[in-house]
């Protein structure tokens, strides 16, 4: 069986169309006289909000024009150009590269005679990729943009990936300690087949992933189990998007702390820096499995691994508490809470305690008893 996926990577025939019509525009304000200029979405915190009743963040309906006619403009809208005529050879040639690969490419377009460059640092390029997807409505990965891949899954689930002239069938239960590495992007002629699992764990650590992985946790359990090896990618939380499309319960085990918690929210709700495409990578049908403070009085002996949060753990707490899509919810409160007044937080490693395989147990048990936080 196939499994189809929402919001999928736009063709190569669709992408070079809205790079061509973005071009023409700027033609016609040439030929007419006027200065040529595009129209984008601003993208700073104060044009962030949060959809609740789809429950992600995205950006708002604020504007702001981009015109070569102006001294404060004409550079950043110079490199835009080139940006956008760059990736139109990248999509008609099927090549890909990385926003790294990008800036070398773009690096000496004023030519090697000429001393100053397009570009001198890759912090020039990178927002003003962004400004091309906000502009186009377009995903990097639509440009044959990748960014770091990140993440690794276990279970029974086959991939089918079309990479260059090549097929390949991978499937992610035969895949030994490492398991399947998860690219950059999973819109790019990869889909899933015969998905086999009831539901999906996502584990912060890769070491506890290791963990569970040598336990053999997602066949005993029938789960597919990913980690983001920390903050996730944006390539893993598409996927994790994706699984949720293919109606997979979505649970995410991370450390007790602010920082663990806002890995958790971003892949929840999306995040700030990313709101332009929260409705593609965020997915709010997730729920939070653990580590919680409240664990600690349900688990003896965890009253003995908590460790001493320092300030920068509770300044990053007292932010949480100020986001509206988390502070509506009062279970969040109290844990948030918690960690400022005792200024404890709690590693998802401190669950090898009483044995190794306990860390299986305590999934199990939430997973049993329906034990989630929203």
């Amino acid at each position: 069986m196939l499994i189809l996926m929402a919001n999928e990577k736009k063709s190569n025939a669709e992408t070079v169309k809205r790079l061509y019509n973005f071009g023409a525009h700027i033609v016609d304000d040439i030929k007419s006289g006027e200065s040529p200029k595009f129209s984008t979405t601003v993208r700073s915190r104060s044009n962030v909000i949060f959809d609740d009743k789809n429950g992600f963040l995205k950006l708002g309906n604020s504007k702001e024009e981009r015109t070569f006619v102006n001294i404060a403009q004409a550079r950043k809208f110079m490199q835009t150009m080139a940006i956008a005529a760059k990736c139109d050879s990248f999509v008609k040639a099927n090549l890909h590269t990385s926003i790294r690969g990008l800036f070398y490419q773009l690096k000496l377009s004023l030519g090697e005679d000429i001393e100053e460059n397009l570009f001198n640092e890759q912090s020039e390029s990178n927002p003003l990729i962004e400004d091309l997807e906000v502009a186009l409505d377009l995903k990097r990965e639509d440009l044959n943009l990748s960014a770091d891949r990140k993440g690794f899954l276990a279970g029974n689930v086959r991939v089918i990936d079309k990479f260059g002239d090549e097929e390949l069938e991978i499937d992610a239960s035969k895949q030994g300690r490492g398991g399947w590495p998860i690219p950059s992007d999973v819109d790019n002629d990869i889909k899933f087949v015969d998905i086999k699992a009831k539901y999906v764990l996502v584990v912060e650590k890769d070491a506890v992933w290791q963990r569970l992985n040598e336990d053999g946790f997602w066949k005993k359990e029938n789960a597919i189990i990913i980690t983001p090896k920390g903050q996730a990618s944006r390539g893993t939380r598409r996927l994790i998007r994706k699984l949720a499309d293919a109606g997979l319960p979505i649970y995410v085990f991370n450390d007790c702390d602010a920082w663990g918690w806002y890995i958790y929210w971003t892949i929840k709700t999306g995040s700030i820096n990313l709101a332009y495409i929260g409705n593609s990578i965020a997915t709010p049908e997730a729920r939070f499995l653990g580590v919680t403070m409240s664990d600690i009085e349900k688990y003896d002996f965890l009253k003995k691994m908590t460790i001493k949060a320092n300030d920068v753990d509770v300044k990053r707490a007292q932010e949480m508490l100020g986001y509206s899509w988390i502070n509506k919810h009062k279970q969040w409160v109290v844990e948030l809470k918690k960690v400022i007044q005792t200024k404890t937080k709690l590693e998802q490693d401190s669950l090898q305690a009483p044995k190794l395989t306990f860390i299986g147990d305590y999934v199990r048990e939430k997973v049993k008893n329906n034990d989630f936080l929203p």
